[in-house]
């Protein structure tokens, strides 16, 4: 039967094992790139600038989270009850304070971003303090401390720059392989037609491995956030109220979609139509069928 720790040790076991074929992609592609060119340096040079992309892409990530959400610092004095929960859970997690954030709009929904712990920030929209009684609050803000606890903000960091870095290096194949010299084209034949197919097929992989990230990151933050309340109905109460009323969002971006507790889009229209395989969020459903099976 499964449990809290299970759950937990379940979830980050895939992670790892999706991002270990994350960067197994990566150095295949590089590998064909550097046989095209017969120069071995180039591997190392884009695994050098992934790297980097990552380290300025984590370093600013509230930032940019926080513009694109149209997010405002929440006062105390205005947002007494938010502060208290989140106050309580973080010395319960262990975890410093993180700054707090409104973003006026009716669709339920929350995020947590930030560098690490101690540069975190947690973002909730008028519409979900609206809805949620004291313990669906809980355990909503109980989840998004769990994203910051669990370090995903760094994970959602590398896996949205990775697949960017896969895209740049399968075009970089496509215009060697079209455009390259035609000595070059002829000695690396075998090579040549394994980096088309990997050109094409290597960004669909690497999109596809991202959206499984993100998915199994809110599996987490779910088993994680429940073992922090020791409440896990809380948790699963709040995400029947959002499954209810899930409207889109008047700030959308795809861009921070991942962060959010729920999908932005909503799950209807177009949420629905981009189908599991593509949503940047395992179903409501399954989320609070296996918190109730805790």
């Amino acid at each position: 039967m499964a449990t809290l720790y299970t759950q937990q040790s379940k979830n980050v076991g895939k992670t790892w094992l999706l991002m270990s074929i994350f960067l197994i992609l990566i150095i295949g592609l590089g590998f064909v790139l550097a046989q095209m060119y017969g120069n071995p340096n180039i591997l190392y040079v884009f695994v050098l600038f992934s790297v980097g992309m990552n380290i300025v892409g984590y370093w600013y990530s509230d930032k940019i989270a926080l513009s694109i959400a149209g997010a405002h610092p929440a006062t105390r004095e205005k947002y007494f009850d938010l502060y208290n929960i989140v106050e309580n859970l973080s010395i319960t997690a262990g975890l410093p304070m993180p700054k707090l954030y409104v973003i006026i709009d009716p669709a339920p929904n929350a995020f947590a971003t930030g560098r690490d712990k101690n540069h975190a920030v947690v973002a909730v929209t008028t519409g979900l303090l609206a809805i949620m009684s004291k313990q669906e609050l809980e355990g909503v803000m109980a989840h998004e401390l769990s994203h910051i606890g669990n370090r995903d903000m760094l994970v959602s960091t590398v896996a949205v720059v990775l697949v960017g870095f896969v895209s740049i290096v399968s075009d970089m194949i496509i215009r060697a392989t079209l455009f390259g010299r035609s000595d070059e084209r002829e000695g690396n034949g075998l090579f040549m037609i394994l980096g088309i197919v990997l050109s094409i097929l290597a960004p669909i992989l690497a999109t596809l491995i991202q959206l499984a990230i993100s998915r199994k990151r809110e599996y987490l933050a779910d088993a994680s956030g429940a073992l922090l309340t020791r409440y896990p109905e809380g948790l699963a109460s709040a995400l029947e109220k959002l499954k209810t009323h899930s409207s889109p969002m008047m700030h959308q971006s795809t861009a921070i979609a991942h962060l959010y507790i729920s999908n932005p889009f909503g799950s209807k229209g177009v949420g629905k139509k981009i189908g599991s395989l593509f949503a940047t969020h395992p179903p409501l459903e399954d989320r609070i069928k296996i918190l109730r099976q805790m």
